[in-house]
């Protein structure tokens, strides 16, 4: 394999997160990295396990003169956000990933990067491949469908598991250790629907340019979601107009930031479609001047074409939908004001599809207190009850509490001190994290969350510093060097 990333040290390092780019590993389709995982344990005598759901654990034992010390879990999950930009050919399933490295900065032709959670992957590579590295015996954790429930590690057999200080590698800012985070769940509606047909003018209207994002992470930072636009457009659209609702999609993925969103509606009547046109395209203006400072390249296309015909939407079911996208809670909805401002409470409006026979809404519900996640599920259900959804939970995980005293925590933040002269941050984050559903399930579990700087996960527009990568993993081993020593 001819490798693009040169210059940086260990040099095998960013081959092995090359390596791992190569290899498809959408949600649910981890089959060949976990087989790959496997054959790299074998062919390094390492004991290794794998499962049902194609997780995977290698252990190997601690370096001369830590053979005794106490096991370290190092952990990350195997499968990455697929997503790509409007215009670009990409099968997820099929091809590796695009790498562009430009100016230090390693980014994806177009589509997501996957350094969520790929940078963990090539950092257990690494430990587990160098026989120089000073570490007590490390047990590798690497999980399946983390984005869409983390459900790889509820299905673990968590008791092929000794270690009790564990290093989860899915923190996102160098410089900052995640000392607790938020639980989650994946919520969908669902109503069935029978079609009518119509023919006329089909006016399109198009919302994207948006920043998206992580639907933990960046859900405080003012980003626009296409389908709460796009709601708002079609509710007026079909308040000032005769004509009737077609196809609405938007977003593809619950737990990110909806970038982009197309509905349709059909008239019989030519003069009404170029009403609801220059309907649509006022709207879009008055959106523009609403999330300029923070949407700069949000953009709206508005077309329409004659003599058309389609499967339109009865009139009650296109009211109950867009009617349950507008009053769906979205964004930041519960902050701790004694911590910052910290989110609390949040849920995000991912997924909307009205197409065949049903209307599908997808929601990522967050929050680091139990009880408020169960409001939050009650007020889902009575949306639901009102608008005449079904409604179904699934891929439901713990937050992960913090702790008063932690020997790895204490580590992490001398190791930094020591090697770059500042202190390490300690933050709790409004994301969720595999900690929490380990830590419920080995008790007196000492956890901490680190990782070298992504930006933009989850979005086309994913990237990581190179530099940042380097300096994380000098970090990692010197930590695993004072466990050793310790």
């Amino acid at each position: 394999m001819e490798y693009k990333i040169t210059g940086y040290k260990p040099e095998k390092l960013f081959h092995f997160f090359e390596d791992v780019c190569a290899v498809p590993r959408g949600s649910g389709h981890e089959k060949g990295i976990s087989d790959f995982l496997v054959k790299f344990a074998k062919d390094r005598g390492l004991w290794v396990y794998q499962d049902d759901s194609y997780n995977v654990i290698i252990k190997k034992e601690g370096s001369e003169g830590a053979k005794d010390k106490a096991p370290v879990m190092l952990q990350g999950h195997i499968d990455m956000v697929c997503d790509k930009r409007a215009g670009v050919e990409h099968d997820f399933e099929k091809e590796g990933i695009d790498l562009v490295l430009k100016d230090g900065v390693l980014s994806a032709n177009g589509t997501t990067l996957g350094a969520d959670n790929g940078v963990a992957i090539a950092l257990m590579m690494m430990v587990l491949d160098d026989d120089e590295i000073k570490h007590p015996p490390v047990e590798c954790v690497f999980t399946t469908e983390e984005e869409v429930g983390l459900n790889g590690a509820q299905a673990l057999d968590k008791s092929q598991i000794t270690a009790r200080t564990m290093i989860n590698m899915d923190s996102e800012e160098e410089g900052v250790a995640t000392i607790s985070c938020a639980g989650g769940l994946r919520v969908q509606l669902t109503r069935k629907v029978e079609r009518t047909a119509a023919e006329g003018t089909l006016v399109q209207v198009k919302i994207e340019g948006l920043l998206g994002g992580h639907s933990g992470t960046d859900i405080d930072k003012e980003r626009q979601n296409a389908n709460i636009l796009m709601a708002r457009m079609v509710d007026q659209i079909m308040k000032n107009t005769d004509g009737k609702l077609v196809t609405f999609a938007g977003g593809t993925k619950d737990n990110a930031i909806t970038r982009e969103c197309a509905a349709s509606l059909i008239y019989a009547d030519k003069v009404e479609a170029e009403k609801a046109e220059k309907l649509a395209a006022e709207l879009a203006e008055t959106f523009a001047d609403e999330i300029s400072a923070f949407e700069p390249d949000f953009a709206c296309e508005v077309s329409a074409e004659d003599n058309q015909s389609a499967a339109a939407l009865k009139d009650e079911d296109a009211k109950a939908f867009i009617g349950a996208i507008r009053l769906a809670p979205n964004g930041v909805y519960r902050r701790n004001i004694k911590m910052d401002g910290f989110v609390v409470v949040s849920s995000n409006l991912g997924v909307t599809r009205a197409d065949g026979d049903e209307l599908v809404i997808v929601i990522s519900p967050r929050s680091s207190v139990a009880s408020l996640q169960e409001d939050t599920k009650a007020r889902f259900a009575l949306l639901a009850e009102t608008f005449g959804f079904e409604i179904s939970y699934s891929g439901q995980y713990p937050g992960w509490d913090y702790k008063e005293d932690s020997k790895i925590r204490e580590v992490f933040v001398e190791s930094y001190r020591e090697l770059f002269g500042s202190e390490l941050r300690l933050e709790a984050l409004h994301a969720g994290l595999e900690c929490g559903l380990f830590s419920e399930a080995l008790p007196g579990l000492d956890a901490i969350a680190v990782g070298p700087t992504l930006y933009n996960v989850h979005t086309p527009d994913e990237n990581v510093p190179l530099d940042s990568f380097e300096r994380f993993y000098e970090l990692l081993k010197d930590v695993l060097g004072r466990l050793a020593a310790a």
